[in-house]
């Protein structure tokens, strides 16, 4: 039998970023070898939550599948929720690949098509979404926490601030604060603003003069909008 393998990695939580996409990929191959089946194709999506189908190569692999002389008969995954966390997307994805008579198999989880079998299939995938969506509910909780309590919650530091590490018991927190050479642009691009200029007629202000944004680069309106218009420079 030829089978495509599918492995993928999210940024959601630090168990994805353990099981790497490597070392699911081995597994597959071995399970592949094992049962003496033929790895045509492997897909491999990274960074991409499975709360959703809109992944580029899950995209692919669908794509192939629905092809009337699809190159696989099966789609190898470590998990059902590497798939997918989506109780609707892994419900219509795996009729959809019955239809062309390709099946998932999951490695690490033995589910057959009897009725017991289905009704186990069924179960895991409810769990699975459970915790998905139970995870991304704690996330924006802790994140909501940290905001309330002043930390920044990362990324690059907006213009007119950096970013400074405190430490708060045994755990590294982010902070931000004034960068000097900044603050006095800001502060201009904001006086500019309620005089009644426009991000237009600002940005070719700085760009006469000389300012240029952190990267060196010209002010646009684009720009000089946005930052009017982030609620971090109110103290939000």
């Amino acid at each position: 039998m030829k089978v495509a393998c599918y492995a993928r990695v999210s940024s959601e939580r630090q168990a994805d970023r353990d099981l790497s996409i490597p070392a699911q990929l081995k597994a597959l191959r071995k399970y592949a070898f094992d049962q003496n089946w033929e790895v045509v194709v492997e897909y491999i999506d990274e960074g991409e939550s499975a709360r959703t189908a809109n992944r580029p190569r899950f995209k692919e692999m669908i794509a192939a599948a629905k092809r009337k002389n699809a190159p696989f008969n099966a789609i190898l995954v470590w998990k059902l929720s590497r798939f997918a966390r989506n109780r609707e997307d892994s419900a219509i994805y795996k009729s959809l690949l019955r239809k062309h008579g390709i099946q998932v198999i999951s490695i690490n989880e033995r589910v057959d098509d009897s009725p017991s079998g289905k009704l186990l299939e069924g179960m895991i995938e409810v769990i699975d979404e459970f915790y998905s969506t139970n995870l991304a509910s704690d996330v924006i909780r802790g994140m909501s926490e940290n905001a309330a309590r002043g930390f920044y919650n990362g990324g690059l530091a907006p213009f007119g601030y950096r970013r400074k590490i405190v430490n708060i018991g045994n755990a590294r927190k982010s902070k931000l604060e004034t960068e000097e050479s900044e603050a006095p642009i800001i502060s201009r691009i904001f006086q500019m603003a309620l005089a009644g200029q426009g991000g237009k007629e600002i940005a070719k202000t700085l760009n006469r003069e000389g300012l240029r944004t952190r990267n060196g680069k010209y002010w646009s309106r684009t720009t000089i909008n946005r930052l009017l218009h982030s609620e971090i420079y109110t103290g939000t």
